[in-house]
């Protein structure tokens, strides 16, 4: 039989990240937790509650709020992936907006955000045979995950690849403000003071730049062999 294992995955912003990670579940048959996908919920509450703002944050009063967030992904058999829902509500869609975007890493500087999302995302994995994406799965959530990848490519890339996904969802917004996104998002999490997306030091780094989707699965697939041969 093929044993279990925890596969983290870490990287830049829109390195498609979640979309390696849902189809490697999703064959795997195992768990996909979308961490991002918690930080961007709490930041779309901070957004709802008028806590931040482009001229103000109240991180104090974020902080009080904590234990009024609940978060839970719900399994959408349509889609084949869960979904997220905050304080009840579906708001997968809500949190993908480039508005959502533009504060998440501020929000996700938090330490007290991050412990609590990350005591959550631990249990999550505890029995293994779950793929976990995010910033510091790798490095802070799972350190003795038996395989930690890290993902990479050029800004220019990235904000591309943004720009379409959004612009096919029907948002008006300019490339060149999503690269303006991009490459501030980059900044504050490689910068931050509490947990700084690093790369593990036994981290796979993959530069997708010149992948294809197709591409990057299997060359993630044969990673994943490699750690999940009979025992």
């Amino acid at each position: 039989m093929e044993r279990k294992i925890t596969i983290a995955i870490d990287g830049f912003s829109s390195t498609g990240k979640s979309t390696v990670a849902k189809e490697l579940a999703r064959y795997l048959g195992y768990i996909y937790v979308d961490t991002g996908a918690m930080y961007r919920a709490v930041s779309l509450y901070a957004l709802q509650q008028k806590i931040i703002g482009k001229d103000h944050f109240e991180v104090a009063r974020l902080i009080e709020e904590l234990p009024n967030i609940t978060l839970q992904f719900q399994y959408n058999e349509k889609l084949g992936f869960a979904e997220m829902h905050l304080n009840g509500v579906n708001v997968e869609k809500e949190i993908r907006t480039l508005e959502v975007s533009g504060y998440v890493s501020r929000v996700a500087e938090i330490s007290e955000v991050r412990a609590k999302l990350v005591q959550q995302q631990q249990e999550m994995g505890k029995n293994k045979g779950i793929v976990m994406d995010g910033r510091d799965i790798g490095t802070v959530v799972f350190p003795d995950a038996e395989l930690k990848l890290f993902m990479t490519a050029s800004p220019a890339t990235r904000a591309q690849r943004r720009f379409d996904e959004l612009t096919a969802k029907g948002d008006a917004v300019h490339y060149d403000e999503v690269l303006e996104n991009v490459i501030q998002r980059d900044h504050i999490d490689t910068n931050r003071k509490d947990s700084p997306l690093v790369k593990a030091e036994d981290a796979i780094e993959i530069d997708n730049s010149y992948l294809t989707r197709e591409e990057q699965f299997d060359a993630v697939l044969e990673l994943v062999s490699e750690f999940t041969k009979t025992i």
